[in-house]
């Protein structure tokens, strides 16, 4: 073989191994991501009609989708004890407990899952509402919608209080405020979400916080709740440079992630723990959100 035949070969192999380099790469990072430990996204706000001196710290944990081997107890169990760490008053659950990667990974029972989530702990309590996929994989809840779901069965039992369309009042430092936990839009074919009724519970002029799975909601809060929390998009899942091709919701990216601001109205989505469809990330790590407000 002549010396520039040699060269030239010796080059398309380096090519080569540099192509087979960077796809395995490629494909490799967006698993690794999914799998990173979360990242604290802090956000400090005042929200509208938040009472002077109210000072509360919460962390806001949303879509585990619990799966062996990508969201085991274990990573469940590791992703509450660094939420524990930021030494939050309260700790806020946004739903999707349950996998929603079945065709990559095995299910994980409700009730160990939940007995994971019973690591956490604040002053103020652990409080949770459900997503879609906790109702969609509910064969029994499909059947019959009157029926508890077995993922509020499982977090009932954990010692986590639970809410559909329910609010309760609670207090830091003498002043009260409101959780509104609100059922899912989309459990069965027109939700279960009752936002009037939620906040007819609210029965005097202290803040509120509004916990709803889908962002899609925020158009109809009214003025009177000071802040809504929601999950699901993920973030996208995948973000390619700020295009986001599958945001789960009808207002596209308008609602992926991150703080939004719209007439006065505030909403922070969380970009969630687990994944969706795919165990793949990509510019759309898990997190953990934590809330500073005062």
């Amino acid at each position: 073989m002549r010396r520039s035949e040699m060269f030239t070969r010796r080059r398309f192999l380096k090519t080569a191994v540099a192509a087979i380099a960077v796809l395995a790469a490629a494909m490799g990072y967006p698993t690794a991501e999914a799998m990173a430990e979360p990242d604290v996204t802090t956000y400090r706000l005042t929200p509208r009609n938040w009472t002077p001196g109210l000072r509360l710290r919460a962390a806001i944990l949303s879509d585990f989708h619990a799966a062996d081997p990508w969201m085991t107890v274990e990573r469940i169990r590791d992703t509450c004890g660094q939420a524990n760490r930021l030494m939050p008053d309260i700790i806020l659950l946004l739903g999707d407990y349950c996998t929603a990667i079945p065709h990559f990974a095995r299910e994980v029972d409700p009730y160990d899952w939940a007995a994971a989530l019973k690591v956490l702990a604040a002053p103020l309590g652990v409080h949770a509402i459900f997503g879609n996929h906790d109702y969609w994989h509910d064969e029994a809840f499909q059947r019959d919608p009157t029926v508890m779901p077995v993922a509020q069965k499982a977090l009932i039992r954990a010692g986590i209080a639970t809410y559909v369309n329910e609010s309760v009042r609670l207090e830091k430092d003498g002043h009260p405020f409101w959780l509104a936990g609100l059922g899912d839009l989309l459990a069965v074919k027109n939700g279960i979400d009752d936002l009037p009724r939620t906040l007819a519970q609210v029965t005097d002029g202290a803040p509120v916080i509004l916990l709803a799975h889908e962002p899609d909601i925020f158009p109809l809060v009214p003025s009177r709740v000071s802040l809504t929390l929601c999950g699901h998009t993920h973030g996208g899942q995948i973000n390619l440079f700020g295009w986001r091709p599958l945001v789960p919701s009808q207002y596209g990216s308008r609602y992926a992630a991150g703080h939004i601001l719209e007439g006065g109205s505030e909403m922070i989505i969380s970009r969630g723990l687990g994944c969706t469809g795919i165990p793949m990330r990509f510019m759309s790590s898990p997190e953990i959100v934590l809330l500073e407000l005062s």
